[in-house]
């Protein structure tokens, strides 16, 4: 059984910067493909994030240039760096697997889901 542990949450101010990370462990596969969700009070988990095992990246339009998604796989990570962070991106940020190739915004996709991290940005 995979499962999926999110740190690096809290409260910043705006324009400032976290870095989430997301560590496997259990029967994990290098071949997952990784992805960030967030869910703000209220509002449809939504996609940010996506990383195929082959390195291939896929943001989310409000998210382009600000953050950045990476994965260690020697490590069993998968980071985000948010930088600029807005006070609209307050939200718990969820950490999410799927045992596919390629990159998808489709929550359906990810089998696998993290217990979630809260982000706070005031302004």
């Amino acid at each position: 059984q995979v499962q999926l542990v999110e740190s690096g949450g809290g409260w910043v101010q705006a324009g400032g910067s976290l870095r989430l990370s997301c560590v496997a462990s259990g029967r994990t596969s290098i071949t997952y493909t990784m992805a960030w969700f967030r869910q703000a009070p209220g509002k449809e988990r939504e996609f940010i994030a996506s990383i195929s095992w082959a390195d291939r990246t896929y943001y989310t339009d409000s998210v382009k240039g600000r953050f950045t998604i990476s994965r260690d796989n020697a490590k069993k990570t998968i980071y985000l760096q948010m930088n600029n962070l807005k006070p609209e991106d307050t939200a718990a940020y969820y950490c999410a697997a799927g045992s596919f190739t390629g990159t998808t915004s489709e929550k359906s996709w990810y089998n696998i889901w993290g217990q979630g991290t809260q982000v706070t940005v005031s302004s």
